[in-house]
């Protein structure tokens, strides 16, 4: 079983009126709600959806989630998912068309350490890659060489593994992955592009290019109280 550290409501929402979809808060270009996003599409669970500006949060959204960063899903009884894990699981689990939690069912323990990895060492190294002025001299390149190990071996599963981080057919890895290697070559694409990852170029590359990226990069305005609400997936 997939378990979920979903959090109760904070003493604000409790008197908050229940809503008949799950309110997503968001941002258009934060790859942990790029992710959320994703596996909601994936799932074709309606949610209300809800886009901010990171410098200018709602009231309404800090009242959510003490965290204060996105993604945050209020589901319809008032409790908070604030981890965009968390949220890609529990919207799988409410429908799976496409079996993208097949490879957790297969092999859970590979999937969490590939998480753990991902959100934890790989993320690190990415955000002191792209910040890189922010540290001492040579600490970006550093980085860059220490996430290019990790992004190697996402090359050789390609290669080994069917196409896919989780198997023979896109799920829960890629989706949770992509955002995060696609932030990465941002950083400078030249130089990605002229590494030897010729499967992970390839998984990218169709990434990018498909329908379900698309989908969930549509741009929204910031929400306000009074806007009409915004269905995703749309």
């Amino acid at each position: 079983m997939i378990l979920l550290r979903i959090s109760r409501a904070v003493d604000g929402m409790r008197n908050v009126q229940q809503q008949p979809y799950p309110v997503l808060w968001s941002f258009r270009r934060c790859p942990y709600a790029m992710r959320a996003r994703l596996a909601i599409h994936a799932s074709q669970h309606l949610v209300y959806l809800r886009e901010i500006k990171l410098r200018d949060k709602p009231a309404e959204f800090l009242a959510a989630s003490k965290k204060a960063t996105v993604p945050v899903l209020v589901l319809t009884n008032g409790q908070v998912i604030d981890e965009s894990r968390d949220i890609m699981l529990w919207a799988l689990q409410q429908s799976d068309p496409h079996g993208w939690l097949n490879v957790w069912q297969v092999d859970p323990d590979f999937c969490q350490e590939f998480f753990d990895r991902l959100d934890g060492p790989f993320k690190q190294q990415l955000d002191h890659y792209k910040y890189a002025s922010r540290f001492e001299a040579d600490v970006g390149q550093q980085n860059r060489a220490d996430a290019g190990v990790f992004l190697t071996e996402i090359d050789q599963r390609l290669g080994s593994a069917k196409g896919y981080l989780s198997g023979a057919n896109y799920g829960v890895l890629d989706a949770a992955a992509l955002p995060f290697v696609r932030q990465f070559r941002g950083v400078d694409e030249i130089w990605f592009d002229a590494q030897p990852w010729p499967h992970l170029h390839r998984w990218l590359g169709a990434f990018l290019a498909s329908a379900e990226f698309a989908a969930v990069m549509q741009k929204y305005p910031p929400w306000q109280p009074a806007d009409k609400v915004i269905f995703f997936p749309a």
